[in-house]
């Protein structure tokens, strides 16, 4: 069974290098022998790598001549903004609920002990 594409998302940015590769690529499109440069791994590894986010709809790759290059699919991005911004709210709410019920408690109110004041 093929995996949704927020999980697709996700799974491919778990990896470290994979998330360097798409800050790099936030900055511009590179090829893959610049995406490789910094890493000390094959080429092949980095295709693989590449493959990954391609699959997940992170990068697409195109034909400039005879130069390659990875270009980073930003909308991809609000695909994980919209997954988080519901939950970001959700919390949101949830913390703005308990700064009510703080902000209705008697400010002379001391913490529970289990004891009502000194014997």
């Amino acid at each position: 069974m093929a995996a949704d594409p927020l999980s697709r998302v996700f799974s491919a940015l778990a990896d470290p290098t994979r998330r360097d590769m798409v800050a790099r690529l936030a900055l511009g499109d590179a090829t893959v022998n610049e995406l490789a440069a910094p890493y000390d791994v094959s080429l092949q590894a980095v295709s693989k790598h590449l493959k990954v986010l391609e699959d997940a709809g992170l990068v697409s790759r195109s034909r400039e001549a005879q130069r390659r290059p990875v270009h980073l699919e930003a909308q991809v991005f609000d695909l994980m903004t919209k997954w988080i911004e519901r939950y970001r709210r959700a919390a949101e709410q949830r913390y703005r609920r308990l700064d009510d019920v703080l902000a209705a408690m008697p400010d002379d109110v001391s913490p529970t002990t289990g004891q009502e004041g000194p014997s």
